[in-house]
């Protein structure tokens, strides 16, 4: 977060940035660490030093968001989790709902146990997560040919029973 702010643009500010995925993962304290840090913000500029920053703290840094593979559940952009500010730059959990919808639709083992976490947390309610994927128009799946509403629906019901939730 440092690293970033520390390349903060003079003006134009404040900036948010949002982790993603394993970088959710490893701040919540779920897991020790991630293959490469997750981050999503409409402000670019945060990032022209972005192979410096790998470089010095030798991490691999991804550019994605939870809408790059899935479709957008009703309101992410209201449920973003405030973390902390650094100089002009805000950082946040990218929506914990559209996080753990690519989770359970991806279904690798750390994605299911990054999850499980995700509702034990109580960053997500299991109910309303549901509500929230039934939420999702038929039209959204056009951009996602290899995702059905079927499929996944059924994967979010297989989670959810797996739970208990």
């Amino acid at each position: 977060m440092a690293e970033i702010a520390r390349g903060t643009p003079g003006r134009g500010g404040p900036f948010h940035v949002y982790l993603v995925g394993g970088g959710t993962a490893v701040w919540a304290g779920w897991r020790d660490a991630s293959v490469d840090v997750d981050l999503f913000s409409e402000h670019e500029e945060l990032f022209r030093d972005v192979q410096g920053m790998k470089e010095r703290l030798n991490i691999n840094i991804e550019f994605a968001r939870p809408e790059d593979f899935v479709p957008e559940l009703p309101g992410a952009g209201d449920r973003h989790v405030f973390i902390r500010s650094v100089r002009q730059v805000h950082f946040h959990h990218y929506d914990p709902y559209s996080q753990l919808l690519s989770k359970v639709v991806r279904g690798f083992p750390r994605d299911l146990e990054d999850a499980r976490h995700f509702l034990s947390s109580g960053m997500v309610d299991a109910s309303r997560f549901r509500a929230m994927v039934e939420q999702i128009p038929e039209s959204a799946f056009s951009r996602y040919p290899s995702l059905s509403p079927a499929g996944v629906r059924k994967a979010v019901a297989t989670f959810l029973g797996m739970v208990g939730g």
